[in-house]
């Protein structure tokens, strides 16, 4: 990663900043020598004992849908807001619908509202390539191919989100970038009912339970290393060239989630193996892959660690916080 000096001695607000790719990009943003780091979180998938423990950064618990939060976070005049607060992610939405519209609709324009008073240097929003390409979109995905024929309100909301701020570039000329994230994993996503598959079977594993997968596990996932976000979105928040576009974020790699299912299991020394569970009925995409290229050509985005690196970083994790991550797991059994 480029040493970016623009952040130095400036503020910058990170909505979701205790989650896993929040509290990494908040760290790293503060190792640049930022001023100020603001994570807002409302902590509803998120632990206190995650969020990084640096002299410049600033920890709000507070809700992106309270005006009186924003205010106050928005009267330190951020430079650059990270918007990663969201009512995450498929199946959830899926279960609760009205709050995913509530949080990934009117929690977004609530906050661009903010941004574009304040006249913010750039506006980094994190939008979900998982979501917003379809079945009718060819892989591998391109920026420009996306879909209106989705599957959840999540993928719905998170392609709403992009509308919101795109409306706010075209009328107002806020510098805003839409990044589409792909499959992240690694250190500091705790597991949970709602939460992605690569932590949740680590969970599984270490306690030992078969891992449930949903088909028969020939299906692929872009998996990215969260190292390799950070990256991607810290590019975004300077480089002029990223204004107004939506870039990919991945790894442009498809790895089988029966292959990353052994490999946890491999790691964690699990005698349980592998159980096999019906499809959930929105789980429509049996395979995702993206392009990078537009990353490469605008950000110099160039993902570093290799999947199976990021496998053994992230279980290192897992090991290092094991009592705070068995203490904080919640699951429906």
């Amino acid at each position: 990663m480029k040493n970016y000096t623009e952040y130095q001695d400036k503020t910058v607000l990170v909505t979701g900043g205790a989650g896993c790719v929040g509290s990494n990009l908040s760290r790293k943003i503060a190792e640049l020598g930022a001023e100020k780091v603001i994570i807002l979180d409302n902590m509803s998938s998120a632990y206190e004992w995650n969020i990084p423990q640096k002299e410049n950064i600033e920890f709000i618990k507070g809700d992106i849908l309270d005006d009186r939060v924003l205010k106050r976070v928005f009267k330190s005049d951020p430079d650059y807001v990270f918007h990663l607060a969201a009512h995450f992610a498929n199946q959830n939405s899926v279960d609760n619908p009205e709050k995913d519209l509530m949080v990934n609709g009117i929690g977004i324009l609530k906050v661009l509202q903010y941004a574009q008073l304040i006249g913010v240097d750039r506006f980094v929003y994190s939008s979900s390539g998982c979501g917003v390409y379809g079945l009718d979109s060819k892989m591998p995905f391109k920026e420009h191919d996306i879909s209106i024929s989705l599957h959840t309100p999540y993928q719905v909301t998170k392609l709403l989100g992009e509308l919101y701020t795109n409306y706010f570039n075209n009328l107002y000329e806020m510098p805003i970038v839409n990044a589409r994230f792909f499959n992240v994993f690694g250190p500091g996503e705790v597991p949970g009912k709602y939460r992605n598959v690569i932590p949740n079977f680590f969970y599984w594993s270490m306690t030992n339970q078969a891992l449930p997968i949903t088909g028969d596990g020939s299906e692929t996932r872009d998996w990215t290393y969260v190292e390799d976000i950070v990256s991607g979105l810290i590019a975004m928040g300077i480089e002029e060239e990223a204004i107004g576009e939506a870039i990919n974020l991945g790894s442009s790699k498809d790895h089988k989630v029966i292959d990353m299912a052994n490999k946890v299991n491999s790691l964690t020394g699990n005698p349980e193996g592998i159980a096999y569970i019906p499809r959930r009925d929105w789980d429509a995409k049996t395979k995702l892959l993206s392009s990078i290229e537009k990353a490469k050509d605008i950000l110099g985005y160039k993902p570093s660690i290799n999947f199976d690196d990021g496998l053994e970083k992230t279980y290192q994790w897992f090991s290092y916080n094991w009592d705070n991550i068995e203490e904080s797991a919640e699951f429906d059994y």
